[in-house]
């Protein structure tokens, strides 16, 4: 049984908005960053909200891009393995992608 697009889409906003209900993996790129840097884009990352036919074809919100001044631009990316469970969100250096 399949969930709507609209309930995978809130079950990773939840996720990306919480950093609950999921595992968080951060990268060795990411993590090399300025605590103070990484925490501004952790931010940046539970509020993003820009999602458009570029980044999310789907309607899932699984993925987002973000430019920041001093770690440049960063990816995350939620992945599933069954559309109610097992979420990861990976945050990236695009540079790691």
């Amino acid at each position: 049984m399949s969930l709507p697009t609209h309930k995978i889409a809130d079950l990773n906003d939840l996720l990306r908005t919480t950093f609950l209900t999921g595992k968080v993996v951060l990268t060795e790129g990411f993590r090399a960053l300025p605590e103070n840097v990484r925490e501004d884009v952790l931010t940046q990352v539970r509020c993003f909200s820009d999602f458009g036919p570029d980044n999310d074809p789907y309607g899932e919100h699984d993925f987002g891009s973000i430019d920041h001044l001093d770690a440049g631009r960063v990816f995350w990316k939620i992945d599933y393995y069954h559309e109610a469970t097992a979420r990861v969100l990976t945050i990236m250096l695009a540079s790691e992608y």
